[in-house]
Parts: C-alpha cells; sequence; structure tokens
C-alpha cells in the first residue's frame, strides 16, 4: 500500500490525498494507465461522466486485481444532466460504466449558473438522495464559487466535503481556498501544474535545484504542503512514479511563500471561469 496521508471529510470520510486523474486520458488508454497508477500505489483515482473513460477506470482497478473498497474513486455529474431526474439516470449509469454499487466521491461538475435557470440547488438535492442511500459514500461540487456554495448553505441540510477547482502557483484562488477551510470544505486542486506552464519558471526551477527534486515534483510539494488533494495525470509509468514520490522531503516556508507570490490572479487562469462556463457536451 502507498505512503500517501488520508484527509479527514466533514462527512466522517477520508480521502487520499493524492490521486491520479484520468482526465484527457483516452479511453484506449485508460484502463492500461489507471492500472499502471495503482502498481506504483495510488489509491485514488479522479473521473467525471464528461471524460468518457468511467467504464475504463473501472476496467483499470479489476486488472490491478485490488479489491473494490481498496480505491477512492471520484467521479462528477455531466453538465447536460442537472435537471433532477436526468441526475439520477446519469448516476446510475455512472455506477453501470465503473461496474462498482457505489461511488466513493460524486460531484456536480460545474455550477452553470447561467443555464437551467441558474438552478443547482436541485440537482444538489439530488446528490443528497445518493448519499442518503449510500450510493455514494461522500458528495462535494466542483468549480463552485463562494456565493454557489452560501447558495447551497442556505437552502439544503449537507455542506459538500469538497469543492474541486482550478489552483496552482499561478492562480491561488485564495478566496475560495479560504472559504472552504472556513466552512469545513476540503479543497481539491485541478490542473495543479498549470498545463505544464510553471514548470519552467525561474523561481520553481531554483527551488527545485536547491531540493534536488524536479519542478513538477515541488509545484505539487506545494500543493501537498498547503493541505489541499491533488491528482497529476500521465500515461507513462516513470512520470507516474515521479509525481507519485512527494513525501520524503518537503519546501521551507520560504519557498512556499516564493512559489504562492507567482500567483497572478485571474489572469492565471488556465481554465473558464466558473461565474460564465455554460458548457454542455453533445
Amino acid at each position: 500500500m502507498s505512503d500517501v496521508p488520508a484527509i479527514g471529510l466533514n462527512d466522517a470520510n477520508r480521502i487520499p490525498q493524492l490521486g491520479f486523474g484520468v482526465f484527457q486520458i483516452v479511453p484506449d488508454e485508460t484502463a492500461a494507465a489507471v492500472k499502471a497508477a495503482l502498481d506504483v500505489g495510488y489509491r485514488h483515482i479522479d473521473t467525471a461522466e464528461m471524460y468518457g473513460n468511467e467504464k475504463e477506470v473501472g476496467q483499470g482497478v479489476r486488472d490491478a486485481g485490488l479489491d473494490r473498497a481498496e480505491v477512492f474513486i471520484t467521479s462528477k455529474l455531466n453538465n447536460g444532466f442537472h435537471k433532477p431526474d436526468d441526475a439520477r439516470r446519469a448516476f446510475d449509469r455512472t455506477l453501470g460504466a465503473l461496474g462498482s454499487d457505489f461511488v466513493d466521491l460524486f460531484l456536480i461538475h460545474w455550477p452553470l449558473p447561467t443555464l437551467y435557470g441558474g438552478d443547482f440547488v436541485s440537482t444538489w438535492h439530488v446528490l443528497e438522495e445518493f448519499a442518503k442511500d449510500g450510493r455514494a459514500r461522500s458528495i462535494g461540487v466542483s468549480n463552485f464559487q463562494p456565493a454557489h456554495l452560501d447558495r447551497l448553505a442556505k437552502e439544503s441540510d449537507t455542506v459538500p466535503a469538497v469543492n474541486q477547482i482550478e489552483v496552482h502557483p499561478y492562480f491561488t484562488n485564495e478566496s475560495v481556498r479560504g472559504y472552504g477551510t472556513e466552512h469545513g470544505i476540503v479543497t481539491e486542486a485541478w490542473s495543479p501544474i498549470a498545463q505544464g506552464r510553471v514548470l519552467g519558471d525561474p523561481v520553481i526551477e531554483r527551488i527545485a535545484d536547491s531540493v534536488g527534486r524536479s519542478t513538477a515534483q515541488v509545484v505539487l510539494r506545494w500543493h501537498i504542503q498547503r493541505g489541499d488533494i491533488v491528482f497529476p495525470k500521465s500515461v507513462s509509468r516513470d512520470r507516474m512514479t515521479s509525481n507519485f514520490e512527494l513525501f520524503d522531503f518537503e519546501l521551507g516556508s520560504h519557498a512556499m511563500d516564493a512559489i504562492s507570490a507567482l500567483d497572478r490572479g485571474e489572469s492565471g487562469r488556465t481554465g473558464p471561469n466558473p461565474d460564465k462556463f455554460d458548457y454542455i457536451p453533445d
């Protein structure tokens, strides 16, 4: 088993802090990539209905010869299925694709405040159903801003266990992270190395040289020390292994502060602004 620490969630469940992401891994390569990641030691796999590879994630877990209970699997609701009955059917399809009778964590992928009459609360109520019947061990959101989270707090009984948001040194997203800390919502960081953009930054290169690590390891370690969950992705076994080797070194406070100081605010985003994003796949 891995030495990855687990973080406690507000529902008393625990989640491995380091996971393996399968965003943009094509289905034909996903099962092999998941198996390789599990062989390396990962025990947390992050997928989504919109990624189109849930079935292959399930196959990769089975190919690794692991019991389902040994692997923490996250998936997310497709943007096209926010209406309650659509969400219920989509969740059933997720379980069928994974070949499992439960998912460890299920998220609303995007709030889509300009669609569905701005109603993501009724969608959240459906996720509460999944948590109540045990088919989703934990439920959360992705790309929710503080105003969206405030609305859930006012109109529902369940605080999201996690909020998966874009976070990296060029976009530290402190307002959303701070909201999560204040309200017991764990932050998961997507695009943790800004799609590779931060790896050539001179500040990060100097820190990497000083600790004898790669720039990717330094950035991922920065996320870990900030207390966020992170899930890099790669189809390369060597890169998977390198990304996993984060727990035998530590960054000093000056290095941590120097990396955080690279924040560019809104201009540092690599992805869309959640207040405006309205994509629904065909």
